[in-house]
């Protein structure tokens, strides 16, 4: 039973021939085959000089025969190449193959008292046969030359009396020869295509597979560098070029990380690696050209040739650490905020029932301490009742997703300033100073959503800020890209690093009393309409000392369009 290797059987050319596409090797052959043909034809004319200058007749229709065919050889090495493999014995196989058969067989019957045999010409088209015509066309030319040698065995023995059987006998020892050499010929054939074909297979998924690995590297949010034994850089991803700030152009690699100070604790980390030939990881600082110095995660592995020690190459993975820590917080503080909205919710009935106790229970008391007590507890009441709400809105706003609302195009300066005033009346502050820019374009924004973050951030702003009527100031502007801009301003000391790095995040607070849910609300609802909000040490005016400033870019709000024209 033969093993089952994907490819047709051996007399099933059309389907091989469909697998491998025309094999190019097979071509190649052809023409070698085809190049082949007038070199002989060349040669058997030398010989027949050669014959002449030693003194031997020229023998007129051998010449004859030899001469043309080496100019039809010629001619026909220049016309385009045959469709293979031959199907059948048409006429491609009689122009080549049948015609080289035929001169071969009829040069040898043409000897008359010589010593040369030209036989073993025939294993040229024998060859050609088995190779370009498979297995069919291979054995019927084999066959056809076996028949013409022992046609012309058989009229040289009726001729040549008692040496007749000896030619007889070593005609039929070539045919067989013959017929050995097309069976070996065609196996190699069947096997050089089916080797062509898998490794064109082969490399066919290679090449797609590289393609992919490049999409892949290329859409990364994570670095990667490819680095030699040599310091060089031979691929670098765009994550790899932006984390370590520019300057990685494709066009320009292999580059040495050495030869960029910067890059250099990189350098060092890739030559441990090889050194030591195993896996590394490491923090380290990698300095911007226009930015602070950025810390870098980067996990080194070693890509190497089996059997060899002393060539490959090592990948390197780059993680901005900022961006990776503030990735777990947030995974973290989800989970932690449904844990919070789930508690919150079954906190708010008997925080409902505390609060309606003590109400009651303020009717009935008459002496100053107890009624402090209650104070006490309705106070702590609603300070516990704030932050539920709180909890329960971050869990509606993550809910909502990017359902905006009621959104519409605000004038910035009109709602700011009616919302910073009713803060003020409602919180028996002094009124913020304001600068409010009343020719900015409209904002598009939900009125209350604009209502919450604004009162959040003067409660920040009036926790921190000191005395005086110039503590807090709210501002509007245009900013440099057009984009309107409001600011909450407040004299406040600075904040620590630590601090103002995790600002924005879910549960975190300066100080215990507060839920910590505020800024990231802010957040929230900002990039839900659009907009950002950030915190910035400045200046709201030239002779104002510095102070604790966020600042809200809105998106401008989509242009109306104007009557139609009468």
């Amino acid at each position: 039973m033969t093993p089952d290797t994907g490819f047709p059987s051996n007399t099933d050319w059309s389907a091989l021939e469909t697998r491998t596409d025309r094999s190019q090797a097979l071509q190649r052959v052809w023409r070698g085959f085809m190049t082949a043909r007038p070199a002989v034809g060349l040669l058997l004319l030398a010989l027949q000089g050669i014959a002449f200058v030693v003194g031997q007749p020229i023998h007129t229709p051998t010449l004859a025969i030899t001469a043309f065919y080496a100019a039809f050889t010629f001619a026909d090495r220049l016309r385009t190449p045959a469709r293979l493999p031959l199907r059948r014995a048409g006429m491609t196989w009689l122009l080549c193959i049948g015609l080289d058969v035929g001169v071969f067989a009829l040069l040898q019957a043409l000897q008359t008292g010589t010593t040369v045999n030209y036989t073993p010409l025939l294993a040229l088209p024998v060859l050609m046969a088995a190779v370009a015509g498979g297995l069919v066309v291979g054995l019927a030319t084999t066959s056809a030359a076996t028949l013409l040698m022992l046609a012309e065995a058989l009229r040289f023995q009726l001729g040549a009396g008692p040496d007749g059987p000896g030619r007889l006998l070593q005609a039929a020892l070539t045919g067989t020869g013959l017929f050995v050499l097309s069976l070996l010929a065609h196996q190699l054939a069947l096997r050089l295509a089916r080797e062509e074909a898998r490794a064109s297979r082969s490399q066919d998924s290679a090449q797609l597979q590289a393609q992919i690995n490049a999409l892949v590297i290329e859409a990364l949010a994570e670095g990667v560098l490819v680095v030699d034994e040599a310091g060089r850089v031979h691929t670098a991803n765009p994550a790899a070029d932006a984390l370590l700030g520019g300057g990685l152009d494709q066009n320009a690699l292999p580059r040495s990380l050495a030869g960029h100070p910067a890059w250099q604790p990189l350098a060092d980390l890739a030559q441990r690696t090889f050194e030591e030939r195993i896996d590394g990881s490491a923090d380290l600082p990698v300095a911007q050209a226009h930015a602070a110095p950025r810390e870098l995660r980067v996990r080194t592995r070693i890509t190497a040739v089996d059997g060899a020690v002393d060539r490959g190459f090592c990948v390197m993975f780059l993680q901005d650490l900022r961006q990776l820590e503030a990735r777990i917080r947030t995974e973290k503080m989800a989970a932690m905020g449904r844990m919070s909205a789930a508690v919150a919710h079954e906190i708010r009935n008997p925080l409902a029932a505390i609060t309606q106790a003590s109400a009651l229970l303020e009717e009935d008391l008459a002496e100053p301490a107890q009624q402090r007590l209650n104070a006490m507890v309705q106070q702590n009441a609603r300070r516990l009742g704030r932050i539920v709400d709180e909890v329960l809105d971050v869990a509606r706003v993550r809910q909502q997703g990017g359902d905006i609302g009621q959104s519409a195009a605000l004038p910035l300066a009109a709602n700011v300033y009616a919302m910073v005033d009713e803060w003020s009346r409602q919180s028996g502050r002094v009124l913020p100073a304001l600068r409010l820019v009343e020719s900015l374009a409209p904002v598009r924004f939900n009125e209350e959503h604009l209502r919450r973050i604004l009162v959040n951030l003067l409660d920040n702003a009036a926790r921190y800020a000191g005395p005086g009527a110039d503590a807090i100031r709210v501002l509007t502007f245009a900013a440099g890209d057009g984009r309107p801009t409001l600011v909450v301003w407040s004299n406040g000391a600075p904040l620590d690093q630590g601090v103002e790095r995790h600002l924005f995040e879910p549960f975190f607070s300066s100080e215990s009393r507060s839920s910590g849910l505020g800024l990231f609300i802010c957040r929230e609802l900002c990039e839900r309409h659009g907009a950002t909000i950030r915190y910035e040490r400045l200046r709201p005016v030239p002779d104002a000392p510095a102070g604790n400033a966020f600042l809200l870019s809105f998106a401008p709000a989509p242009a109306q369009p104007g009557p139609l024209p009468q």
